[in-house]
């Protein structure tokens, strides 16, 4: 995202698609195209990986939100969201990501904190790898293309 996105998130408050208290854009026009690459194929997030060797994150778990949308949600599900790390890979991210109904997000959230194992995790962490390496290819054409 350019410097100040976070600033000019009211001017596009309108063009919010996510249902619920939190704000998603599919096509966010506050990223750069490199930003937008970067995020398609999951590369920024590796950043994270400082967060987990210090504790307050973990690979898998539900993701973080920002302050202001965290204090938004029904408490029942920040309670339970909360009885775990925040994660880099969550389940959403694989049920359809921008476009799940944020119900069904926290439903998959809640499912997640309910079952939570080592096999999930490493199930989930499987997903997110094999994600990743198909995403050069995006990350090649978006960055030249802006596709």
């Amino acid at each position: 995202m350019y410097q100040g996105a976070e600033r000019d998130r009211k001017k596009y408050l309108e063009l919010n698609e996510a249902d619920g208290p939190v704000f998603k854009i599919k096509n966010d026009p506050r990223f750069t195209k490199l930003g937008k690459a970067l995020s398609k194929s999951g590369i920024d997030e590796l950043p994270q990986i400082v967060n987990i060797l210090k504790g307050e994150m973990a690979f898998v778990g539900p993701r973080p939100l920002p302050l202001e949308e965290e204090g938004k949600i029904p408490e029942e599900y920040r309670l339970v969201r909360r009885q775990v790390l925040p994660g880099i890979v969550s389940p959403w991210v694989f049920i359809g990501y921008h476009s799940v109904p944020f119900k069904k997000w926290m439903e998959s959230d809640l499912e997640y904190v309910k079952n939570k194992s080592l096999f999930l995790d490493l199930f989930y962490l499987l997903k997110g790898f094999l994600f990743f390496l198909k995403s050069p290819s995006v990350l090649w054409k978006e960055a030249c293309f802006g596709q």
